[in-house]
C-alpha cells in the first residue's frame, strides 16, 4: 500500500485540496491481489488504490495509467487509514488519472498516442492501437494496448525502449516485452516472419550451440510430473530458458505446447522436464517462422483439440486452439484447463 502510495508521489498524480461546494468527491478503496507462484505459493502481494465510479482496468506496464493526463477536474476521498494528520478532511484534486476511472484508458492512450506520433510512427488505419516506424530500412512495431513491441533491428527496439522509459519515468521498465530479432521478408508472393537471429542468440546464451539436435521437441508420450525425486537444475538457469522460448513462440508456434508444458515446473525444476530438449529442436529448426502468402484468401477457420486429463498432478486438460485466415496462421494457444474434465468427450475452453 504504501509503494501505491509512492508511486501517486513520485508521479504527481493529486493535490490535496478543500473539497469544493459544487463537486461530489469520488470514493476509493484499496483492490488486493495475491500473485502465486507454479506451487501456489504466495510470492508477492499487490494492491491497488482505485476509485469506486468503475470496475478496475489491468495493464501489463506498471502504473500505466497514472502517466496520462485529465481534462476533466475529478477529485477523491483520503484512502481510509492514510488520511493526511494536518488536513483529514480535505480531498485529493487528480491532476493525472486513477485506476478505475472511466477517463483513465482514454488519457492514458492520448498521452502514448501523442508521444508515437511525435516520434515519427503511423497510426494503423483499421487498428488505431497499431503504430508503425520506418527508419532506415528497418521497421519498429509497436501495439500499444500491452505495450508489445516488434521490430527487424535489435539495435532500434533498445533504442526506442529507452526513449519510452525516459519520457515515463521509468515506470516502463521491465514491463517492456520485446520480440527480439524478429526478422520480416517481404516477396511478391508474401511475407515470411522468423526468428533466426534471436535464436541462434539465445542458443549461444545458454550454451546449447554445439547440442545434438533433435527432431522434436519432446517425446510424443511424455507426461510429466513434478518428479520430486528427481535431479534438481538450476532455477534461475530453467526460468531464464522458458522465459526466452515465450517470447520465440511469437513466430514458433511448434514449440508452444512444450513451453508451456515445462513452464508449470519452473519454481522446482528437474532434468525430467525436457526445456534443453526444445533447445536441441531449435538446433535443428532454427530458420523456421511463419509464412502469409499474398493470394490467401480471407476465409477463416479455427480448430481445437485436448487431451484428456492430461495433466498427472491435477488431472485436467491442455487445450490447443489455432485459426487460419485462408492458409495463414493467425492465432494460437496452448494452456490448461480451469475445470477437470470427465469424459473423453472434452469441449475445449
Amino acid at each position: 500500500m504504501h509503494e501505491e502510495l509512492e508511486n501517486f508521489e513520485r508521479n504527481h498524480l493529486r493535490d490535496l485540496v478543500e473539497p469544493p461546494p459544487n463537486r461530489r468527491p469520488i470514493g476509493t478503496k484499496w483492490v488486493f491481489k495475491n500473485k502465486r507462484g507454479e506451487d501456489g505459493m504466495v510470492v508477492k502481494n499487490k494492491a491497488r488504490l482505485v476509485a469506486r465510479a468503475s470496475k478496475l482496468q489491468q495493464m501489463d506496464v506498471k502504473s500505466a495509467f497514472p502517466n496520462g493526463f485529465i481534462e476533466e477536474e475529478v477529485y477523491v476521498r483520503q484512502p481510509l487509514g492514510f488520511e493526511s494528520a494536518r488536513f483529514p478532511d480535505r480531498v485529493y484534486k487528480l491532476r493525472k488519472a486513477l485506476y478505475g476511472l472511466k477517463q483513465a484508458p482514454r488519457a492514458w492512450y492520448a498521452r502514448l498516442k501523442s508521444f508515437l506520433l511525435k516520434s515519427g510512427f503511423v497510426m494503423g488505419s483499421v487498428d488505431k492501437t497499431l503504430f508503425l516506424l520506418s527508419r532506415g530500412g528497418d521497421t519498429l512495431i509497436i501495439y500499444v494496448d500491452d505495450i508489445i513491441f516488434g521490430g527487424s533491428s535489435h539495435a532500434l527496439v533498445s533504442s526506442f525502449a529507452e526513449q519510452m522509459s525516459r519520457e515515463f519515468e521509468m515506470s516502463l521498465m521491465g514491463e517492456l516485452q520485446f520480440f527480439l530479432g524478429l526478422q520480416i521478408k517481404q516477396g511478391l508472393e508474401g511475407t515470411f516472419v522468423h526468428q533466426a537471429k534471436y535464436t541462434r542468440d539465445i542458443l549461444k546464451k545458454f550454451n546449447m550451440g554445439d547440442s545434438k539436435p533433435m527432431t522434436t521437441p519432446m517425446s510424443t508420450n511424455t507426461a510429466l510430473d513434478a518428479d520430486e525425486d528427481g535431479e534438481a537444475v538450476d532455477q534461475k538457469e530453467f526460468r531464464g530458458m522458458i522465459g526466452s522460448l515465450l517470447y520465440l513462440t511469437a513466430t514458433r508456434p511448434d514449440i508452444q505446447f512444450a513451453v508451456c508444458l515445462c513452464a508449470r515446473y519452473q519454481a522446482s525444476p528437474r532434468t525430467s522436464h525436457p526445456v534443453k530438449r526444445i533447445f536441441k529442436y531449435l538446433k535443428f529448426t532454427p530458420e523456421l517462422g511463419l509464412w502469409y502468402s499474398s493470394g490467401s484468401s480471407l476465409f477463416l477457420r479455427g480448430f481445437s483439440d485436448a487431451d484428456h486429463a492430461g495433466c498427472r498432478i491435477d488431472r485436467k486438460s491442455t487445450s490447443g486452439t489455432f485459426q487460419l485466415l485462408g492458409t495463414s496462421l493467425v492465432s494460437w494457444s496452448s494452456r490448461k484447463q480451469a475445470s477437470v474434465s470427465l469424459s473423453t468427450t472434452e469441449a475445449s475452453t
